[in-house]
């Protein structure tokens, strides 16, 4: 368990790759898991996602920082949030090999710790082929995680040389007009959650602590 942190864009996503190229290079056989935060606010787009749609005078408006993630999926705004990541080699896993089982297995990391705090999550829909939407929290997959039928956590993840990357945004709460400017499109929060609406008496730190007693107890 890597302790909490507070980094820019470029930061925290040069940390993961390190922690990853690192596993690597020392063949390490540690599952690494990592919580933090977004200092300035910053919107990170998918490794192969077209960013024709970012307006940058309006990141600058609101001084948005941009970077780009090694793993796939669509843009993300980083503000109001906590975002894991989680590095193991595949072999590490029940069924590695598999993206879809691997997915579920991690998953089930902030499963059991959300369930300790009371709220009850359940893994994403189906992936649509064909879709408009830039914005990644619009979009339920099967790797993502949902309260009441409504997107919580969105995750992502990328493989190299038989280690795993997996990271994702837990909402802890979202500017619907902000995201509408920034992505040009509708927030519809029949779709998406935060953490402020399932429940506001739970703070940032009671998750962080959660996570960190539930880490420790696997060790």
């Amino acid at each position: 368990m890597i302790p909490f942190d507070t980094f820019n864009g470029q930061k925290n996503m040069q940390i993961d790759e390190n922690l990853l190229n690192n596993a690597i290079k020392n063949q390490s056989q540690d599952k690494i898991f990592r919580l933090y935060a977004w200092e300035p606010a910053c919107v990170s787009l998918g490794r192969n996602q077209d960013d024709k749609f970012i307006n940058k005078s309006l990141l600058e408006e609101y001084n948005i920082d941009v970077v780009r993630r090694l793993t796939g999926g669509r843009a993300l705004l980083h503000d109001k949030e906590i975002t894991y990541s989680f590095v193991a080699p595949a072999s590490s896993l029940k069924n590695g090999e598999s993206v879809i089982e691997s997915y579920k297995e991690i998953s089930q990391i902030l499963i059991d710790v959300f369930e300790k705090l009371g709220i009850k999550l359940t893994l994403g829909g189906e992936k649509g082929v064909h879709t408009k939407f830039d914005y990644c929290m619009l979009i339920s997959t099967g790797a993502d995680l949902c309260y009441q039928g409504k997107k919580f956590i969105g995750s992502a993840q990328c493989r190299k040389q038989g280690y795993i990357l997996q990271h994702g945004s837990i909402l802890l709460d979202y500017d619907k007009k902000l995201l509408e400017k920034l992505f040009n499109e509708n927030i519809s929060t029949d779709t998406i959650i935060s953490l402020k609406e399932i429940n506001p008496q739970i703070t940032t730190y009671d998750v962080i602590n959660c996570f960190n007693s539930y880490i420790s107890s696997l060790e």
